[in-house]
């Protein structure tokens, strides 16, 4: 149950930095990616979560925000 409780909120955290990042705001992306992150580790630290399933979630998730902040220089 509690293996449960910190999926679940590194798992909230998570579909919020992607929500954030589709809104297109850069700042609170920003913000929402951080939290993700340090949700993500306390996971994998715990063993809630796997490794390299974290490294690949966190991977994708900056790739994406790195787009986003990106885009306004190149438009």
């Amino acid at each position: 149950q509690h293996n449960l409780l910190v999926r679940s909120a590194s798992m909230s955290r998570l579909k919020k930095a992607n929500a954030a990042i589709q809104a297109g705001s850069a700042a609170e992306a920003e913000q929402a990616v951080a939290q993700a992150i340090s949700a993500l580790d306390r996971a994998a630290r715990k063993g809630v979560l796997h490794e390299n399933n974290v490294a690949r979630r966190k991977s994708r998730m900056m790739t994406k925000l790195n787009r986003l902040k990106a885009a306004p220089a190149t438009a």
